[in-house]
């Protein structure tokens, strides 16, 4: 069997579009995402508008959500002894959409409380690792190898056109249904998942234990899964790379709109247009990512990705002059920023799945999950501490230098010599592909 879980001697299909188990994922991805946009604004906006909420219990949401990221190095441990991963991605859509529903049923009896919608943000987040976790071996038995840089590309374009027309959609959607019934259009779309997911049919088979011998206990699976990560050079310095990137980029997060409306004196109008400009260019770098890690490799394209996704916070944290070039200045950052996301996130985790072994996806997918993304909520206290301290235009220049130094990370690995996915094999390091055209 192949790493995708496919045959060896079984071709890859020419292209994805007639693939009908990947078009049904892409299908329930594209939904989910675009649920996820109205939720990022309508819940934020039932703690303030309908509870009253202070800054930090609205803050606290949001803390809540990725809180259950903590502990996904267990659940990920527990994933990966768990047959069927689809079954898992099934039940965490519907436990997803059961937890919103709650929301609109409550408001309707007048009983939504702040401890209600801090629970739903525990329960939607716990089941986003589930999902997450899940999704990692399920990805890499349903899409051929060749594929997963054009499968991930699919998918990127469908997070990146979420960003554009989600937000304006989430609007809409609060102004006319107010924030609690919008909430319920979340919930449909991750029902609408679970169907297509439930759909796929895709040979999966359990991790085994070595020679028939007892499974060993979920901690030790978790420390394997860990130890894999800090061990294999790829790994470890892709790890080091979003790391550092995300904690810089989460110093900026909550600075940037912020310093847009006190220090540029941007509308909130501008600033929406500006980010909806901006987020074009997630589109466009979802589109070319197949294309331009062909050209440059792989390697090459993530370096490039994330200096281009950081460094431009330094062109926000410069802005000034007539109010066209502060809005022309904000939305070309977010555009190139965004560009240089997609081509990161794309290459990068091609790359990963190409070299976790099947047995350890969830575990790694675990491990990455609890530091990567437990460092966000320190990186949005860092910025707050360093905004007040230093002042938000240094604060964001420093988020600029630091978030564009993490591709150390990288010229510092084997991980820039990679020219495509057949250089490194799971389990092993990587050998240096042939030159990229």
């Amino acid at each position: 069997m192949s790493a995708s879980g496919q045959p060896a001697t079984m071709p890859a299909p020419t292209s994805l579009w007639r693939d009908g188990p990947f078009l049904r994922l892409w299908g329930g991805q594209s939904l989910s995402q675009f649920g996820d946009r109205i939720s990022e604004l309508a819940l934020p906006l039932i703690a303030v508008t309908l509870l009253h909420a202070s800054t930090a219990e609205v803050a606290a949401v949001t803390a809540l959500v990725w809180a259950p990221n903590l502990l996904a190095i267990l659940l990920g441990a527990w994933v990966d002894q768990q047959r069927r991963k689809r079954r898992l991605m099934v039940l965490a859509d519907l436990v997803r959409a059961l937890a919103l529903a709650t929301l609109p049923v409550a408001y309707l009896f007048g009983a939504v409380t702040l401890g209600h919608l801090y629970a739903v943000a525990v329960v939607t987040g716990a089941a986003g690792v589930l999902f997450n976790t899940s999704y990692a071996p399920f990805f890499a038995r349903l899409v051929p190898r060749r594929s997963y840089i054009d499968a991930n590309s699919k998918l990127g374009a469908s997070r990146s056109i979420s960003h554009v027309a989600g937000p304006a959609i989430g609007g809409a959607l609060v102004q006319l249904l107010t924030a609690p019934i919008a909430v319920l259009a979340d919930a449909v779309t991750f029902l609408l998942s679970a169907f297509l997911i439930g759909r796929i049919r895709v040979a999966e088979e359990p991790a085994a234990a070595p020679d028939g011998s007892t499974e060993p206990p979920m901690l030790t699976r978790a420390r394997q899964g860990l130890r894999l990560v800090v061990s294999h050079p790829i790994l470890r310095a892709s790890l080091a790379c979003c790391t550092t990137v995300n904690f810089f980029s989460f110093v900026a997060y909550g600075l940037t709109v912020l310093f847009a409306s006190r220090v540029l004196e941007l509308s909130a109008g501008a600033i929406g247009l500006a980010f909806g400009v901006g987020a074009t260019g997630g589109l466009l770098g979802a589109v070319l990512a197949p294309r331009i890690s062909q050209r440059l490799g792989v390697g090459p394209t993530i370096a490039t990705g994330v200096v281009l996704y950081a460094a431009p916070i330094a062109v926000i944290a410069a802005a000034g002059g007539p109010f066209w070039v502060r809005v022309g200045a904000l939305a070309a950052a977010e555009f190139v920023s965004g560009f240089g996301i997609m081509l990161f996130d794309i290459n990068l985790n091609s790359l990963q799945t190409s070299v976790i072994p099947d047995d350890m996806r969830s575990r790694v997918s675990g491990a990455f999950s609890t530091v990567n993304y437990g460092i966000r909520p320190l990186g949005a206290l860092a910025g707050g501490l360093l905004g007040t301290v230093a002042g938000m235009r240094p604060s964001l220049l420093i988020a600029a230098a630091g978030g564009t130094l993490s591709v150390l990370w990288l010229l510092t690995s084997p991980i820039v010599r990679i020219r495509s996915l057949d250089a490194a094999e799971p389990g092993r390091g990587p050998t240096p592909g042939p030159a990229g055209r």
